[in-house]
């Protein structure tokens, strides 16, 4: 079984803005089913295409099976069936030995800037940077799928 280990944090904006990341890429995504146990997500990232099937979220590990798809075929699947999307820029930034990924989010999650970090294990040791935040893993508001569902724009407070 594919096991996915990803900790969630905020970004400190101010911080953030003096980073230069080492490549970016635009994300579009939507879920073609999602609960609390699973979800299954079709994206876009740059000119690929991916069909993604995760499943509950137990600490900071869950099930994870990714497969390319043809591009034209997830632009397809979005227009078709993903009527409320993801949409933003990841930024890949190394770090002492470690690829963050930052996802700054457009469209009803502007303002949002989320960092992730996949390791081996749970337990696994790292260096955070300066401008990594908050640790939101365990917040299921910072999901994807939820934040279609509840986007950042409709937040009291963040």
């Amino acid at each position: 079984m594919a096991i996915e280990t990803e900790f969630k944090f905020l970004v400190q904006k101010d911080l953030w803005n003096q980073v230069i990341p080492n490549k970016s890429l635009d994300i579009r995504q939507g879920y073609l089913y999602s609960d609390e146990s699973k979800t299954v997500r079709v994206r876009t990232k740059g000119e690929k295409g991916y069909l993604t099937i995760k499943g509950k979220t137990s600490g900071a590990s869950r099930p994870e099976y990714e497969y390319e798809i043809p591009f034209t075929e997830a632009i397809e699947l979005l227009n078709l069936f993903c009527p409320e999307r993801i949409e933003k820029t990841r930024h890949e930034v190394l770090f002492a030995g470690n690829k963050w990924e930052v996802d700054v989010f457009q469209g009803a999650n502007e303002g949002l800037i989320v960092a992730e970090l996949e390791v081996e294990s749970e337990t696994d040791a790292f260096e955070k940077p300066n401008w990594i935040g908050e640790n939101v893993t365990d917040d299921t508001r910072y999901a994807n799928s939820n934040l279609i569902k509840n986007p950042f724009v409709n937040w009291k407070s963040t």
